[in-house]
This record gives structure tokens, C-alpha cells and sequence, in this order.
């Protein structure tokens, strides 16, 4: 497994970001003179995607031994069950156990982001979803948000370091601070066209001055074939958007002979709401989806030990012993 480059960053090495009493652990097994070797093994509460892998995979490469440990897992972005393995760490604890609440927290976290990802991919039934999130949660934690949509099935994202993660080019078409600046959306999409790449394609945000079917007309119009297509971020207060509206803009745009002009729509879209349009077969050629996918809940991880020096082991509740899952392989 390759992995991409994750940013470790020296806080969670010397453990600055590790729960208290990890560190009292250590203190008090280096003064007795105990580091058992131990099969810790971590699972899900609830169904989901599971991720974070390869950034746990990066951690633990710069901190356990180069011998005598195994790591096993789940695949990145495989489906798994509540309550199932789907990381084992056998080493000497004293290598990994401060790390133990970043394992989780990256786990639970990513996991959380990957599931509601793959909801609205589900729900958009083949139509793109753009993750565009970063902009509802702190920015140390953007790029893994947006790595962890495109696990869970977003074609692409919206930070440069996240695409990076996620090996895809980041996309996006232009915010609304462009038009208002130049003072006209025509101005802003022409002088989108002149300075940004070719690859990039022209799709231009129709909704920031005037009605959004004329606006959409005039663009189209101006820009012929070099229009790839328009996007609709209609403000709540303005009602949003609706599957009506955008049989409307359709129609207009295929009347004035615009037809190869895609649709795409963004604001405040849900899963629930992605599938409203399919299932209305709404003309729609893709979603961009934020807050749905970055407020979506972790999943919570739990790491318990299961062994200790090739004993069966465990606090009551648990079974002792390693536990038997047959999707697991072997990462390091």
C-alpha cells in the first residue's frame, strides 16, 4: 500500500494531542519495567466506510519498530459492520499506546466524512458529487475531510492539498465574489476563460445578479461552444433550488439552442435531497454537496487489547483472544 503524503505533524508524535492518561500509562510501565507485546484491535460503532487508513498507516510507519509487528486492516473505503475488527496492531505496546486516541479520532473522523460521502453518491445514482466542505471545518483538518469524500465517492474536492491526498485534480467553477467584483457575470466568466487552463472547464455561475434563465441565456449566448455548462447556487431566501426551476432553466437554455449546456447544482444538497431530484429525473448533471458531508457524525472507533505476550486477554465484556476476521490484510 502506498500511501500519500499525510501531514504527521510533530504534536501528535510527541503525543501533545494524546488523552492524559496514555501518557501516565507509559510513565508507569518504563518505572516498572513492563512492555508486554499485545494484539490491540479496533472497531466501528455503527455500519459504515471504513477510512482513515492510510493516514494511520503513515503514523505508525514513523513510530513502531522495523521487526517483530504486524499491522492488519480493512481496505480504505471498504464496507464494513458495526462492532467488526477492521484494524489490528500486534507490537510492543510501548510503541504505539500513546498513539492510541489519534488512531481512533482519525478513524472515527474520516470514517464519519467517507459514509455520508458515499450516501450521496448512492442517492445521485451515477451523477457526479463535488465534496465542497472545507469551508465548515477547521483548516487543519480540510484536506483529510476532502480525501475522505472522495474515499467514500466524490469525484473530486475542493482544497489543492486535499486533491493532493486524494490524487485527483481539485474542481470547482468560481464563487460569487468574482462576478460581484467585476461587476457582471459575463465579465467574470470571459475573463475566467482568458486567464484559467483550458482543462479546466467553463461553468459558469448564473445566479448572483439577475434572474437566473436570462442570465444563463446571455452567458450561454456569449461564450457558444466554450460554455461547458452553468451552476445555480440559488440563495435560501430566494427559495432555493427546486426540480421545477431547473426543468424551466433546461427548457430555456434547449430553446435558445443551448442543448449541449450541462446543469449542475449546488446549496445546501443532502442525500435526501440528491434523491428528490433523481428519482424526478430533474436534468441535473451533478451536485456539489458541503455541509452534509462535513458535519456528518464520526463513527465512532473503540481499541481494546485482546492479547498480551500471546495471552488471550481482555477487559469483561470483550472475548479474549484475537478475533477472527477473515477480511483483514496484512499493511505492515
Amino acid at each position: 500500500m502506498v500511501s500519500p503524503d499525510f501531514d504527521i505533524r510533530p504534536s501528535i508524535l510527541v503525543g501533545d494531542t494524546a488523552d492524559v492518561f496514555l501518557h501516565r500509562t507509559l510513565s508507569i510501565l518504563r518505572g516498572e519495567g513492563l512492555n508486554p507485546h499485545v494484539s490491540m484491535e479496533f472497531s466501528p460503532s455503527r455500519t459504515g466506510i471504513f477510512c482513515g487508513l492510510r493516514e494511520v498507516r503513515s503514523l505508525l510507519l514513523k513510530v513502531l519498530p522495523e521487526t517483530g509487528i504486524e499491522v492488519w486492516a480493512l481496505d480504505e473505503g471498504e464496507e464494513m459492520d458495526a462492532n467488526e475488527v477492521a484494524l489490528r496492531i500486534n507490537a510492543p505496546y510501548s510503541t504505539f499506546g500513546l498513539y492510541e486516541t489519534a488512531l481512533c479520532g482519525t478513524l472515527s473522523s474520516c470514517s464519519g466524512w467517507a459514509a455520508a460521502a458515499r450516501e450521496c453518491v448512492d442517492a445521485a445514482g451515477g451523477l457526479p458529487v463535488l465534496a465542497m466542505g472545507a469551508r465548515h471545518v477547521h483548516p487543519n483538518v480540510a484536506a483529510v475531510l476532502d480525501y475522505s469524500a472522495v474515499t467514500g465517492g466524490c469525484v473530486s474536492c475542493s482544497t489543492m492539498l486535499g486533491g493532493r491526498l486524494a490524487r485527483v485534480t481539485p474542481a470547482g467553477s468560481m464563487p460569487h465574489v468574482l462576478p460581484l467584483l467585476m461587476g457582471d457575470t459575463l465579465a467574470a466568466v470571459e475573463a475566467f476563460d482568458r486567464r484559467m487552463p483550458s482543462e479546466i472547464p467553463r461553468i459558469a455561475l448564473v445566479d448572483t445578479f439577475r434572474d437566473e434563465a436570462e442570465e444563463a441565456l446571455h452567458v450561454a449566448g456569449a461564450m457558444e461552444d466554450r460554455l461547458r455548462g452553468i451552476s445555480i447556487d440559488t440563495a435560501s431566501e430566494r427559495g432555493g433550488v427546486s426540480v421545477e426551476f431547473v426543468r424551466e432553466m433546461r427548457a430555456r437554455l434547449d430553446q435558445a439552442g443551448h442543448r449541449r449546456v450541462e446543469i449542475y447544482l449546488s446549496g445546501g444538497f443532502t442525500a435526501e435531497k440528491i434523491r428528490e431530484f433523481v428519482q424526478a429525473n430533474a436534468p441535473v448533471h451533478g451536485f456539489t454537496v458541503g455541509e452534509y458531508i462535513s458535519n456528518a457524525p464520526p463513527n465512532s472507533f473503540t481499541a481494546d487489547i485482546h492479547e498480551i505476550d500471546g495471552r488471550p486477554a481482555s477487559k469483561r465484556g470483550r472475548i479474549p483472544g484475537q478475533t477472527n476476521n477473515p477480511r483483514l490484510n496484512r499493511i505492515i
